[in-house]
């Protein structure tokens, strides 16, 4: 919320302060794509803040196009992916679009290829049609088998060192009954490390394990599950990721960007901060395992889904929250983390579910080129995380001259963009002055100097002065004021930011030359 510094208690003009930080922000959710049964993730090329991709299990890449307006989903797939086998937790499971997508038009996928095995390969959009890829495959980088058919992981990303990182389960079954997450030399249970620049095998030199015999050049961490979506935060590069559990917890584990790799967190010696069963390659609760950060039992939910950092613009307030959910409950969580601390741990399903409809089997969160957040369902509906919007009227106002009791309510949109909001207060004497007031907060103060009213603002309060918004009510006692969002009158004036939460108030003469206030008004606004 804008701080806006006192003006005396009689409504003259005074000084004005520095704005202070934006309130905290509601947010929810609204849909913007349906019917894409199947879908397992959504992603949008690096400076791209008009398309989001949707990647479906069953080999489909479609375009949700126009983000910034009424998003719309083309009816050309971008990419089939052929040769491969679909079902249960196989078929097409990740994608990533090359740092440099805007100019080489490369990225690569992740599928279970028939017979089983993992395949990342690269493709590249097509030379006439950027919503078309080229179908014919460029190269596979990696190729990995798997002795079952659950615990794929596949979720690729690109790091903010350009690299590219590969989540691989634990190779199936229940258990991990091959002990591979723990043994280095084996790719599965394992967080991989490749460079797609570079020729094949596209091995970093910089890779912990490269030239040790005791584990594979491509690992970069190892000792995970099944970690079913992973995330580097845009903004700090530290690494997040949701690990599904066995029988008993679910866990977020977490990389700071300071990392040179190798950690070991702890499957299948560990189950979240419990032991699980011996290895031959670990210690339950041994000083080189990572714990996690956060953990939930299976009382809470059965399968976590790994979520990302928040750091779009929308919901200012919301910067650095990580988003996670459970497929199993639909339950979606938030926390912040600062390296040490776990902070903030908030529900926010109630507040995330959509007006109409709901949300359930979250298998995945996404991230479009703006920060901003988006929730993946399996039956096939994409969400936007967005601010709640909403005004609120509050504070009951007195009889005025004419018997009745003023009341103040909004017009038009509350996004700082449209820049078409309005304020009407009606019920009032006519054709007396009024003017527009507003406060940094909700407040109460009966009968002050030269009013019989109350007034409902708190903390700092202004007056909107300029000829514009000050005035006489109409021959029906009302009374409108467009508001310049841009320029509310502080120091000399400040644009109202999203998420950021406004009261206001109408201050009005009466027949019987004395003056009273209506209703007073809570407004948070959108972007």
């Amino acid at each position: 919320m804008r701080t806006l510094l006192l003006t005396t208690m009689g409504l003259a003009l005074g000084l004005w302060a520095t704005p202070a930080p934006a309130t905290a922000q509601a947010i929810t959710t609204t849909r913007i794509a349906s019917g894409l049964s199947g879908s397992l993730y959504v992603c949008s090329p690096p400076g791209d803040a008009n398309r989001l991709f949707v990647v479906r299990q069953s080999g489909q890449i479609r375009i949700i196009d126009n983000l910034q307006g009424t998003p719309t989903l083309l009816p050309t797939p971008f990419l089939t992916v052929t040769g491969l086998v679909s079902g249960g937790e196989q078929g097409l499971l990740g994608m990533a679009f090359h740092p440099d997508y805007a100019n080489n038009g490369r990225f690569f996928v992740n599928y279970t290829v028939t017979g089983g095995s993992t395949r990342v390969a690269e493709y590249q959009v097509s030379a006439g049609d950027p919503n078309v890829a080229n179908p014919v495959q460029v190269q596979t980088l990696i190729q990995i088998a798997q002795p079952f058919s659950n615990h794929n992981g596949g979720c690729i990303q690109f790091g903010p060192d350009g690299y590219l990182y590969i989540g691989m389960g634990d190779g199936g079954s229940g258990g991990d009954p091959g002990d591979r997450a723990q043994t280095k030399t084996v790719l599965l249970g394992k967080i991989l490390r490749l460079d797609v620049d570079a020729p094949a095998p596209f091995i970093p030199a910089s890779n912990p394990f490269v030239g040790d015999p005791n584990g594979a050049d491509e690992v970069w961490a190892y000792g995970v599950r099944n970690p079913w979506r992973f995330s580097f935060d845009r903004l700090t590069g530290d690494l997040y990721i949701g690990d599904v559990g066995q029988n008993a917890w679910e866990e977020i584990d977490f990389q700071p960007a300071s990392s040179t790799g190798g950690e070991n967190y702890g499957w299948r010696c560990m189950e979240g901060n419990s032991c699980y069963t011996s290895s031959t390659q670990c210690t339950c609760n041994a000083a080189n395992l990572v714990d996690p950060i956060q953990v939930y039992s299976h009382s809470q939910g059965y399968s976590i889904t790994g979520g990302y950092v928040y750091r779009g613009s929308a919901i200012p307030s919301l910067q650095g929250t990580y988003f996670y959910s459970d497929y199993g409950t639909s339950k979606l969580w938030t926390f912040r983390y600062d390296g040490s601390t776990l902070t903030d741990f908030t529900d926010r399903t109630s507040e995330l579910a959509p007006s109409s409809g709901s949300i359930s089997q979250v298998v995945s969160f996404g991230e479009d080129a703006n920060g901003e957040l988006y929730i993946v369902e399996l039956g096939g509906e994409i969400w936007r995380i967005v601010p709640d919007c909403d005004t609120v009227s509050y504070c009951q106002a007195t009889s005025n001259s004419t018997g009745a009791t003023g009341l103040l309510f909004a017009l038009g949109s509350l996004s700082v963009s449209d820049n078409s909001f309005s304020l009407v207060a009606s019920n009032l004497p006519q054709n007396q002055f009024a003017y527009m007031l507003a406060g940094t907060d909700r407040g109460f103060v009966m009968n002050p100097a030269g009013s019989n009213g109350n007034l409902c603002l708190g903390g700092s309060l202004a007056r909107f002065n300029a000829p514009s918004q000050i005035g006489m009510a109409d021959f029906l006692g009302i009374f409108t004021v467009q508001i310049d969002l841009t320029a509310i009158p502080v120091n000399p004036t400040v644009a109202v930011q999203a998420g950021e939460t406004w009261d206001f108030q109408c201050w009005h003469r009466e027949d019987n030359g004395q003056s009273n206030f209506t209703t007073g008004l809570e407004v948070l606004f959108c972007p």
